[in-house]
């Protein structure tokens, strides 16, 4: 499978249209459409519907659509990591979740922008669980999560700071008025939870018994969304404080009592080599957090 009939195939994907596609390609539409077919022949299943008006994938098409997808935007980053001048430059992708612990990244990436302009931090705000699988491929060059990772496979850097665990609520809620929430009173309620891995464990270790007495209306991977069913009434967000500005928006953020927090840290993969723009960020991150 060649990188170029990768493009083509994403380019129709994304035109929605072979000869819309054919003409941001500069080729003929007989081009597109013999390299659309010789790709299906050589993968053996049918990446597209046929007899519609607009490009419709297939489930294999969708699969092979995503997967494109990560291919491309590791070869472009490899590319412009490769191809840089003498003073280091190249681009840095982290997967990372919503954390006020991301200060101390924000921090490096202002300091990075001034010694070695040249080098462009780019974050992709997904949850844990996102993060780690694409930092397994090579998309991501580091991931940031709030669990530990057990895992002897990874790298970590941990990152100053802590947050603690609480409800976001609409004002209009009586835990609202209320200085904290206890374990007995968040059985009661209809919850939003996240959904990375790790979650289940941290609460079951701080109620003491599993969780199977949460009454668990919807999941989260981020806050931003999960705030608004709270609003729209679905229920109370369980969360991270600082994460979501409440003032003047109707919510309220109340902590869990006894407090139970989380920290952040920065990992990456053993064994695989970093680029010289990806060492100079890590380089500058250990330093602002030895700072701290």
């Amino acid at each position: 499978m060649e990188l170029r009939v990768l493009n083509y195939f994403l380019t129709v994907v994304n035109a929605k249209n072979i000869s819309r596609a054919a003409r941001q390609l500069h080729v003929s539409q007989p081009t597109v459409s013999r390299q659309l077919q010789a790709l299906e022949d050589e993968l053996g299943v049918p990446l597209f519907e046929r007899g519609s008006r607009e490009i419709q994938l297939t489930s294999d098409g969708l699969y092979l659509a995503n997967q494109a997808r990560q291919i491309m935007a590791l070869v472009d980053k490899t590319v412009t990591n490769i191809h840089q001048t003498k003073t280091i430059s190249g681009t840095v992708l982290i997967g990372c979740g919503e954390s006020q612990m991301m200060t101390t990244v924000g921090q490096t990436i202002n300091t990075l922008k001034h010694e070695h302009p040249g080098i462009q931090v780019n974050l992709f705000s997904t949850d844990g669980n996102t993060a780690t699988e694409r930092l397994q491929t090579g998309v991501f060059d580091f991931a940031i999560v709030m669990t530990p990772l057990m895992d002897q496979r990874y790298h970590f850097l941990r990152l100053p700071g802590a947050s603690r665990w609480g409800l976001l609520l609409p004002n209009s809620s009586p835990l609202a008025r209320q200085t904290t929430i206890s374990a007995a009173e968040l059985t009661k309620i209809d919850l939003i939870t996240p959904q990375q891995n790790g979650i289940n464990e941290l609460f079951e270790n701080w109620l003491g018994h599993t969780t199977d007495d949460f009454h668990v209306i919807s999941t989260y991977n981020l806050l931003y969304n999960a705030s608004i069913l709270v609003n729209a009434g679905v229920g109370a967000a369980l969360c991270l404080d600082n994460i979501i500005n409440t003032s003047h928006t109707g919510l309220t953020f109340v902590p869990l009592a006894p407090p139970i927090d989380s920290k952040a840290s920065l990992v990456w993969l053993k064994g695989r080599p970093l680029s010289e723009a990806a060492i100079a960020f890590l380089n500058q991150l250990k330093t602002n957090v030895e700072d701290h």
